[in-house]
């Protein structure tokens, strides 16, 4: 066992919230900051700086946890992958860097719950205070935070054909998906500083490094929390294969995400009882809600082939590519600077959702693309890639443990498709995709239906092709939920119910999920829990129009 040392803070868990909550805690000289991450560092990696290069990076074992969920029973029993960073700036450092912040209505939402602070309003100073939006100060914006947030460059050719046929079809060409108006089509906005990945470890973490009241521990497996009586006083983990013990003199703060956070509360007896019991882990603190509740966006895709040689597959002929390359090396720009989004709509379909319902988001590409040559290697093909994406899915799945080992991953079941009303929406949207592409403009875009293909036709068809295809858009959330009620893991301070000087910041907390991509509102939690912890008084509310 390593010498005991004392900290102040203890976090765990360097992702999206964890480099946050470093950064801000130890801005502050006066206080002592230890963060503690599994993985290495994210610099070690070429490919997580390019955007275009995020699919090599994702499921690369060497910077992941390598998950998966179990057998689906309602998704013809397959493993689905649970790709999640382990790396210095968690799942920020390898995701297709969308910022999206979800619906206003999803906020008001937590309020309604009875989680005093978290409105839209109150919220949004947050979200403002933590951006560098490349449109400047506004009501909806911030101009000067650490997380920059890049204007997409259109397809001067597709989007105005996809925007023509949106608006044809009775949807609003938006200026900003964040301001006073949120549902229709627009172009998507990225986390990327000037043509490379913003995570938070390169915009919040990196910059707080040379502090030297913030130390950085990576290769550090957390093992259990420490306590004594019912508060929380420090963390036990693995460096280099030996135990160490960090003392936390103020609070331990759990930053894992929707799938280790709750692990280690199990593995440190605060879970449900019974079942910690029967994996001969001892109950500390009987809390039924950890690792329950858990959501994620499902998703299904759709292709159809290009009406001729007008994708992003000419983007990738070897040589241009190279080229592409040496561009954005240099300059920081050119095709290999951004993610090839040709569109993207937030839809409302069904009239009881508070705010859209689905994310439809139109690639110009194969998922399958890759470099290619004539005489060398045969491209994926000029094709259109569209991602249906339900936002609101009423199936709930959970987080167990497989043991009480904490090297072992945890067990994660989605249950996806288990509500009828998230099949329902997913086959309306295959056929929403049909109906788009047989609309001119887009019609003269795609010249046949390649997935799920013009033969699946019926109700039964479609769902059988949505069972063998179902994935999730890898934005899991909830498993240590806010609530006032008993399935409550933390409360709207985001203290651990009924234990002192232990909190969880990340997207385990939202007791709904976000109608949109987590990771900018995961910065934002963290943004507003760095305020908790420090005893200030909240941001202003927005005085909205």
């Amino acid at each position: 066992m390593r010498a005991l040392r004392a900290f102040d803070y203890v976090i765990v868990g360097a992702g999206s919230a964890g480099c946050v909550l470093a950064s801000l805690l130890s801005a502050d000289p006066s206080n002592s900051v230890l963060l503690l991450e599994a993985g290495g560092a994210e610099s070690r990696n070429w490919r997580m700086k390019m955007p275009l290069a995020w699919r090599d990076t994702f499921m690369d074992p060497r910077v992941g946890w390598g998950y998966s969920s179990e057998p689906e029973p309602y998704a013809d029993n397959r493993r689905i992958p649970v790709p999640r960073g382990k790396v210095l700036g968690g799942s920020s450092s390898v995701n297709g860097m969308m910022y999206s912040r979800g619906h206003p209505a999803d906020y008001d939402l937590w309020r309604d719950l009875g989680l005093a602070g978290w409105s839209y309003a109150e919220v949004l100073p947050y979200f403002r205070r933590s951006e560098a939006s490349w449109r400047g100060e506004s009501i909806y914006h911030g101009g000067s935070g650490p997380l920059t947030v890049a204007r997409h460059i259109t397809d001067e050719v597709l989007y105005p054909r996809l925007i023509a046929t949106a608006e044809r079809l009775g949807y609003r060409h938006l200026d900003d998906f964040h301001g006073a108006a949120v549902e229709g089509f627009s172009a998507p906005e990225f986390n990327v500083h000037r043509g490379r990945r913003a995570s938070t470890a390169t915009r919040y973490l990196r910059p707080a490094m040379g502090r030297h009241n913030l130390v950085v521990e990576t290769g550090a497996l957390a093992h259990r929390v420490l306590f004594d009586r019912e508060r929380a006083i420090g963390v036990e983990y693995e460096l280099n294969g030996e135990l160490a013990r960090a003392h936390a003199d103020r609070e331990v703060l759990l930053a894992g995400g929707a799938f280790n956070s709750p692990q280690l509360l199990l593995l440190s007896g605060v879970g449900p009882a019974r079942d910690l019991e029967a994996l001969g882990v001892a109950p500390l603190h009987d809390l039924p809600g950890v690792g329950a509740n858990l959501q994620d966006h499902q998703t299904v895709g759709a292709v159809f082939a290009a009406s001729g040689p007008i994708t992003f597959e000419s983007h990738l002929r070897l040589d241009r590519l190279a080229l592409s390359v040496l561009r954005w090396q240099l300059l920081g720009s050119g095709p290999v600077a951004s993610l090839p989004v040709g569109a993207q709509g937030f839809l409302k379909i069904r009239p009881e959702t508070r705010g859209a319902d689905v994310q439809f988001l139109v690639s110009p590409v194969s998922m399958g693309a890759h470099a290619w040559f004539p005489g060398w290697r045969k491209g994926a093909g000029h094709v259109f890639s569209m991602a249906n994406v339900l936002l609101h899915p009423r199936s709930r799945g959970r987080v167990t443990l497989r043991s009480s080992d904490p090297r072992d991953p945890p067990c994660i079941l989605f249950n996806l498709l288990e509500a009828p009303e998230d099949r329902e929406t997913l086959r309306y949207m295959l056929r929403f995709v049909r109906k788009f592409f047989s609309t001119a403009p887009a019609s003269g875009l795609v010249s046949q239906e390649l997935l799920p293909g013009p033969g699946i036709q019926s109700d039964e068809e479609l769902d059988a092709h949505i069972r063998r295809s179902v994935a999730t858009a890898m934005h899991p959330t909830s498993t240590c939920a806010m609530g006032v009620d008993s399935e409550g893991v933390v409360d709207a301070e985001l203290k651990v119910r009924g234990l002192k000087a232990l909190r969880v910041v990340d997207a385990s907390v939202m007791p709904a999920i976000v109608g949109g991509n987590t990771n900018a509102p995961v910065v934002m939690i963290a943004e507003k829990a760095a305020d908790m912890i420090l005893g200030r008084p909240p941001l202003a509310p927005t005085a909205l129009p």
